[in-house]
């Protein structure tokens, strides 16, 4: 069959559907998903990921369906469903295990199956090998073969989008890793890396999301020794970046379903083997620590500036990140939440608040103005909807004689003044 390949994508959220849409300008491609309500969205032009946008979708050949039952024609499937973690912070494997399940029904001799999710190392051969094998009466690497890609989406960056990153790619044996190398060097305009094994392309992805991850617990722990001393920390990292070798991170609240969450993958199987891994483990704390610490000090510059709950307190930017609907594991979401407990229930504008399906305790729009003065902005996330906004029209709308900024983006720094009182991280 060589490279003439039927594809199945499953899973068609923020790293699925990119894939697929790619994927099928190459290929035939089916694209599966559990949610029938997604797949009419999909098929009606509309991209609730924002990753593709209606345009693009109107021109893809990609066949989606929730039907599981379309898949069985194909014979390279691609699994991209996510991997969270449970409330101890343990993996849950369930949806790459249903995921497996499904796929392993209607696996045939010659197929391949390569998981894009994140996963410790392991995962691939030990616990999705043997379900395919118990289920379809096959067996591996001789009937059908198995490999990995981790994903390398960038949610909401047009640039850097799926084709134009190096791809990981492995597999259990050489002639899989030959094929799946040639398919996806079809797609990936980057091209390919080839791991020397499944379980190293499984590490470098949860390798790479740790590395970003202390690195931000670092300057996030420099912002909360700066606070104490009344350094701005920006301003540090400013003076710092002038070095040629300096890594260029920021402090900030890490959210997400990828930074904020696959460090807990190889710490969880570190501890399997015996070993506390101490340094990522460290990071994870420092992180999760930093909604409290912005939390606690907008509540403290409220008390200092005699500003009362009930004031107009302004929340810029909802989403886990910049210009992208997904407001999975947000931290500002958990700020919010904390500033709840004060009796604080302030007004929230974010640009993709229509896909806002949560509970929370204030008012989300998707469109910043204010019918009176604002006695607190909180500038959270750096949307481009909110950067094509002129500066002076966020300082118009505060209260000129009281205002407090929150600015978790130093934009506002500028205007900082003795009548607007400034705090950042």
């Amino acid at each position: 069959m060589g490279l003439n390949r039927k594809v199945a994508v499953i899973g068609l959220g923020y790293v699925g559907m990119p894939l697929a849409v790619a994927f099928a300008k190459h290929f035939e491609v089916i694209g599966f998903d559990i949610d029938a309500e997604k797949i009419e969205k999909y098929k009606n032009n509309i991209d609730p990921t924002g990753e593709i946008g209606s345009e693009k979708l109107k021109e893809t050949t990609l066949n989606f369906t929730s039907s599981e039952e379309e898949i069985k024609d194909a014979d390279f499937y691609i699994v991209t469903v996510p991997t969270p973690i449970n409330q101890d912070n343990t993996p849950d494997l369930k949806p790459v295990e249903g995921a497996t399940k499904l796929v392993a029904k209607y696996v045939n001799k010659g197929d391949y199956i390569i998981y894009e999710s994140t996963v410790y190392p392991g995962v691939t051969e030990d616990i999705c090998v043997p379900l395919i094998e118990e289920i379809s009466g096959l067996n591996s690497p001789h009937d059908f073969k198995v490999g990995y890609s981790p994903e390398r989406i960038n949610p909401g960056d047009k640039k850097n989008t799926v084709e134009n990153i190096i791809k990981i790619v492995s597999g259990i044996d050489d002639e899989a890793l030959n094929v799946i190398s040639q398919i996806y060097g079809k797609v990936i305009k980057a091209g390919v890396h080839k791991a020397s094994s499944i379980k190293v392309a499984e590490s470098a992805k949860v390798v790479e999301n740790s590395q970003r991850d202390i690195n931000i617990a670092f300057m996030n722990e420099l912002s909360q020794v700066f606070n104490l001393m009344g350094i701005n920390t920006f301003e540090v990292i400013e003076a710092m970046n002038t070095k040629w070798n300096a890594l260029g991170f920021y402090p900030g609240l890490v959210g997400g379903h990828c930074i904020g969450v696959d460090p807990y993958y190889f710490i969880y199987q570190a501890e399997n083997l015996g070993y506390y891994s101490q340094i990522i483990s460290a990071g994870r704390k420092i992180n999760n620590q930093m909604t409290q610490f912005v939390s606690q000090n907008i509540v403290k510059e409220l008390m200092k500036n005699n500003k009362a709950s009930n004031c107009n307190i302004v929340v810029a930017g909802l989403t886990f990140k910049e210009d992208t609907p997904d407001f999975r594991n947000s931290k500002v979401l958990d700020v919010i939440k904390e500033l709840n407990d004060y009796g604080i229930k302030p007004n929230i504008v974010d640009p993709f608040a229509k896909s806002f399906k949560g509970e929370i305790d204030g008012v989300i729009t998707s469109e910043f103005k204010s019918d009176k003065p604002i006695d607190v902005l909180i500038y959270a996330v750096n949307h481009k909807a909110f950067k094509d906004i002129e500066d002076e029209t966020f300082i118009n709308s505060l209260n000129q004689d009281s205002a407090i900024i929150v600015d978790l983006k130093n934009r506002f720094k500028q205007y900082a003044s003795d009548k607007r009182k400034y705090w950042s991280l």
